[in-house]
C-alpha cells in the first residue's frame, strides 16, 4: 500500500452515486479534515491518516460515504469529478471541459475530433497532418496471431454486446 497509487483512502478515486467517478487528493492534514467533514466522515482520527494499518478499513468507510453522493454534490477541497476516463464520463464530454478548452489539449479535422499533439513547443509548434486513419483492428489481430474465425467471433460480439 503507497501513498499516491491508490492504497492510501485519501489519495485514491471513488464510484459515485451517479455512476461517476470522482479522484480524491487530501495529502495535508489541513485538506484532509476538509474532504472528511462533507462526506460525514470528520470523526475519523486525523492522528491516523498516515497509520497504513487503518487504510483498508477507512478506505471501506470512504467508499461507502462517497458512494452515497453525487460527483458534484460539494466534496471539495481536494476532489474533482473524473472525466474522459473509461469508467466514468463519456469521452465526448472531454473536449467541452473548460480544462481542455483552456490547455487545447484537442482539436478537430475534417469533423473528427482528435487529441491535439504534445508536447508543444514555441518554436516548432506541431501540427495535425490529417484525420485520423480508420481502425486497423483486423490487420493488428491477425498480426498479434488471431485466426480469422477468432476475429469474427470478437466483432461479432462487439457489434452485439448489450450498450449502457
Amino acid at each position: 500500500m503507497n501513498l499516491l497509487d491508490s492504497g492510501a483512502y485519501f489519495y485514491d478515486t471513488y464510484e459515485t452515486k451517479d455512476g461517476k467517478w470522482i479522484a480524491i487528493g487530501a495529502l495535508e492534514p489541513q485538506f484532509y479534515r476538509e474532504f472528511l467533514r462533507p462526506i460525514g466522515l470528520a470523526d475519523l482520527d486525523a492522528g491516523q491518516q498516515m497509520d497504513r494499518e487503518h487504510w483498508p478499513e477507512f478506505k471501506s468507510k470512504v467508499a461507502a460515504a462517497i458512494k452515497g453522493r453525487r460527483a458534484t454534490s460539494g466534496m471539495r477541497p481536494c476532489s474533482e469529478p473524473m472525466r474522459a476516463t473509461p469508467r466514468c464520463c463519456r469521452l465526448k464530454e472531454a473536449p467541452a471541459h473548460p480544462h481542455n478548452i483552456e490547455r487545447q489539449t484537442f482539436t478537430q479535422i475534417d469533423g473528427v475530433v482528435q487529441p491535439a499533439p504534445a508536447p508543444r513547443f514555441s518554436r516548432t509548434p506541431p501540427a495535425v497532418q490529417g484525420p485520423p486513419q480508420a481502425p486497423q483492428s483486423e490487420l493488428v489481430l491477425s498480426n498479434w496471431g488471431f485466426s480469422s474465425a477468432e476475429i469474427d467471433r470478437l466483432a461479432l460480439r462487439k457489434r452485439y454486446r448489450a450498450r449502457p
